[in-house]
């Protein structure tokens, strides 16, 4: 378990101008992408601003997600998340994000509520019927006429946003800014609307919103509301405050990307404490996976003298099905209707 300690005085993590990017001039696209280096190797989060996602849109989709978590908590229930075989729908209080803990320090339970969704896709699809973690079966709150319809418009747009990023990403590792594309065709990814309430009182020792952890996948993109309370570790090992910045995005890579990059770029830890007392903290998380055949093993030009192999071969599923069960307790193949 990681002990809570505040978090130093705030250091600075970039923020980064996709405009150029997006202007159709290789030496622009290249130059957003050597900042984008610098911070994958510096921080492991970077802020993004003129990044094309309408604001109009985003406000939309948090004014949906509060509508979903004022729902009663019984309806909130009904859509369990381990009822479905993709793991999608809502849960509260069952996560518990801090895995770095012995049976001596067992971290608790997150304190914060969730509800996530994946690609949309019929029962009888042949991704559907794999039941596999992020692949339909997702459930959606009947009460609220016209919640699935905008969350799958803000994925949709964020899937786009999410592959020109990949790109910049390749890019900043000198390979060809397709190079993801092939592990990213029918990608495993999700959606998560979260609400965080002021931290408690009695909140048990170490108890947070949420428990300091890396992400599972390849690359996170975040929408924060302006509460703050997210903090992250920075190369030195010091947790600095993610302020929100209006008009930005952070981002932040997984585990996977540390593994495909033999650990040159950083997947870092961060948690979430909300301070706020008397408001709760909202956030929208989408996270993105390869599909869970895509073999990862260092990418080209990451193995060198002075980065030797660092992580063993293994699928995409493999590593997201170890990291669920650690922090929920069972595989998503385990899911039940129960």
């Amino acid at each position: 378990m990681i002990i809570y300690q505040p978090p130093v005085a705030p250091q600075q993590i970039p923020v980064i101008d996709l405009a150029p990017s997006f202007t159709g001039d290789p030496a622009a696209f290249d130059a957003v992408a050597y900042e984008i280096h610098k911070a994958c190797r510096e921080m492991g989060f970077f802020y993004v601003s003129r990044h094309g996602v309408p604001q109009g849109l985003i406000d939309r989709s948090f004014a949906w997600s509060k509508r979903f978590f004022d729902l009663p908590r019984g309806e909130k229930l009904a859509l369990d998340m381990r009822k479905s075989p993709s793991t999608s729908g809502y849960e509260s209080g069952v996560q518990q994000l801090d895995s770095q803990d012995t049976a001596a320090e067992k971290a608790p339970p997150d304190l914060k509520e969730s509800f996530q969704f994946c690609i949309d896709l019929p029962d009888d699809h042949p991704w559907a019927l794999k039941r596999l973690r992020n692949y339909g079966h997702n459930q959606w709150p009947a009460q609220l006429a016209g919640f699935r319809e905008h969350m799958l418009e803000y994925q949709s747009v964020l899937a786009a946003l999410r592959t020109h990023l990949l790109r910049l990403v390749a890019r900043s590792l000198d390979l060809p800014a397709d190079w993801f594309a092939p592990y990213f065709e029918m990608h495993s990814g999700s959606m998560r609307l979260l609400k965080y309430p002021p931290q408690p009182t009695d909140a048990a020792f170490n108890q947070l919103g949420a428990g300091a952890h890396t992400d599972w996948g390849a690359l996170t993109i975040l929408a924060q509301d302006d509460m703050g309370g997210l903090e992250v570790r920075n190369a030195r090992g010091d947790w600095v405050s993610a302020t929100p910045i209006p008009g930005t995005f952070i981002i932040n890579l997984g585990d996977l990307m540390a593994r495909w990059s033999n650990g040159i770029y950083n997947a870092n830890m961060h948690r979430v404490l909300n301070n706020r007392s008397g408001r709760d903290r909202y956030s929208i998380v989408a996270f993105n996976s390869p599909r869970p055949d895509a073999v990862i093993e260092p990418m080209p030009g990451c193995v060198t003298a002075e980065f030797p192999r660092k992580f063993p071969t293994c699928t995409s599923q493999e590593h997201t099905n170890e990291m669920f069960r650690r922090s929920y307790g069972y595989s998503p193949g385990a899911a039940t209707a129960a």
